[in-house]
């Protein structure tokens, strides 16, 4: 009987301990080697610990600061959005909005530079002097000008965005200007400056704005949207403004006015070139047949329609009393409060009522498009007219701060409605220099409220009102009357594109 060769085990080198395994014999069937082990991690080198540094914890500040921040940059986002659509953006109409509200915003911070220094830091008695001469450096040149500058700015058809910049770089230089004089004498002239260039600049914007309106948008929603911007940074700038002086005085807040005007000339240069290049626009004769005495019945028919004439004196007669409303406020706050919180809190509360209404009007006017522009300018002077004679016969200050609100609501709903109807109503070549004269008359008006307001007693609100409600009264009567009797507006004329 053969036997099988028992198996012999592998001879291994001397001095090896590895474990000797069993050849497999021959028939038998493979064997499969064992898994690998998975290998082992590699080790962790611990990290010394910097010397001094803590663990940073969540805490309520840290939380409320990143809050704080990602909604700044929502609304940042969203305010961007909202300036650039419906063709904004495109058609250059997003640039005039930000240039219009850097400008607004520098007005505001001047307008708390000049309170502070110019008139109310003044003695009571010198205040009113000092008011009066603020109105006539300002506005006289620029009242003696009026006529001319229509027709100035038909003219110049080739550079208005280059005017822009230049006026706003002006404005830059003459801040400057004021805070190295800051108890000089060049204060004053500086001052007028600054001032002119700002009525300038209004008369220029309301030029540029046709140019570059978008097709899906109509003018009046444009002028509209330029307005509500503009409202916005007034108020947040001029909270700024008060705060800068406040804390660190007023030649470091000329400064800050300074580069806020400059960043508006840099924009404004920016604008897109079709600014500069007029398509067949023409002159108006808008200011002109505006200020002419109206005459019952006159032979020969108006250069304009009566319906734009109409409503440009309506809008003048809210501008006289939103001028009286703003300079008067202001002396009888210091005569009838005393001096620190209290009558700071009474003259802001005035400005706020008023800055909510102007708010107001502009949105709300320009949301409503069904409403007659026509009806829609005469309510509002009316609904006007009948608060400031409220305030006559119950002269408070509550109700003062309601009639500011509701002089201020009708102001922006008639200047909604007034750009409707020149839209409506004026050939489209003559958008331009329509909306310019307009603004003109409208700055005009503000200025003889303004006079009202220095020339009427501060210590007896019920005739200062009186007199007020009963001038707007008269020439709101007057208005209407002569619309009634006057020549009906030949329809075919002055028809405008839509």
């Amino acid at each position: 009987m053969q036997t099988r060769p028992m198996p012999q085990a592998a001879s291994a080198p001397p001095g090896d301990d590895s474990p000797t395994v069993a050849a497999p014999a021959a028939g038998d069937p493979p064997r499969t080697p064992p898994p690998a082990p998975p290998p082992a991690p590699p080790p962790v080198t611990p990290v010394a610990p910097v010397l001094g540094a803590r663990p940073q914890r969540i805490t309520v500040t840290r939380v409320a600061a990143r809050r704080s921040r990602d909604l700044t940059v929502a609304a940042v986002r969203r305010v961007n959005a909202a300036s650039r659509a419906d063709g904004a953006g495109d058609s250059g109409l997003a640039h005039v909005l930000w240039v219009n509200a850097l400008h607004t915003a520098g007005d505001a911070m001047i307008a708390v530079s000049l309170a502070g220094t110019l008139f109310f830091a003044a003695p009571a008695d010198a205040q009113r002097g000092n008011v009066a001469l603020y109105l006539l450096v300002t506005m006289a040149p620029f009242a003696v000008l009026a006529p001319l500058l229509g027709p100035l700015l038909d003219r110049l058809q080739r550079g208005r965005r280059w005017a822009i910049a230049a006026s706003l770089a002006g404005r830059a230089a003459l801040a400057l200007v004021m805070a190295a004089n800051f108890d000089g004498l060049w204060l004053y002239p500086a001052a007028l400056g600054v001032l002119v260039l700002s009525k300038a600049l209004n008369v220029l914007r309301a030029a540029v704005i046709p140019r570059v309106v978008p097709p899906a948008m109509s003018l009046t929603s444009a002028n509209a949207r330029t307005s509500v911007f503009g409202l916005v940074t007034a108020g947040v700038f001029g909270g700024v403004g008060a705060g800068i002086a406040a804390v660190a005085g007023f030649p470091p807040l000329l400064w800050a006015i300074a580069v806020v005007f400059g960043a508006a000339a840099v924009l404004a240069l920016r604008l897109p070139r079709h600014v500069d290049v007029p398509v067949g626009e023409e002159a108006s004769d808008l200011l002109t047949t505006t200020m002419e005495i109206p005459v019952p019945g006159r032979s020969g028919r108006p250069r304009v329609a009566r319906s734009v004439v109409e409503a440009l004196r309506n809008a003048a007669l809210l501008r006289v009393l939103g001028g009286f409303l703003t300079i008067y406020a202001a002396f009888l706050v210091q005569a009838a409060v005393p001096g620190g919180w209290a009558r700071t809190l009474a003259l802001g509360g005035i400005a706020a009522a008023a800055g909510a209404g102007s708010f107001l009007g502009t949105a709300i006017g320009s949301r409503l498009h069904r409403a007659a522009p026509d009806s829609l300018v005469l309510w509002s002077t009316v609904a006007a007219v009948a608060t400031s004679a409220v305030a006559a016969g119950f002269p408070s200050l509550p109700v003062i701060a309601l009639t500011a609100g509701v002089a201020a609501l009708s102001a922006g709903l008639g200047k909604v409605s007034l750009d409707a109807i020149i839209q409506r109503d004026v050939p489209g070549a003559q958008h331009a220099s329509a909306f310019a004269r307009s603004e003109t008359l409208l700055q005009l008006a503000w200025v003889v409220g303004g006079g009202l307001g220095i020339a009427l007693p501060a210590g007896s609100p019920a005739l200062a009102f009186g007199v007020v409600a009963g001038v707007l009264v008269v020439a709101t009567g007057l208005l209407a009357w002569v619309g009634h009797r006057g020549p009906d507006r030949d329809p075919a004329e002055g028809r405008g594109s839509t």
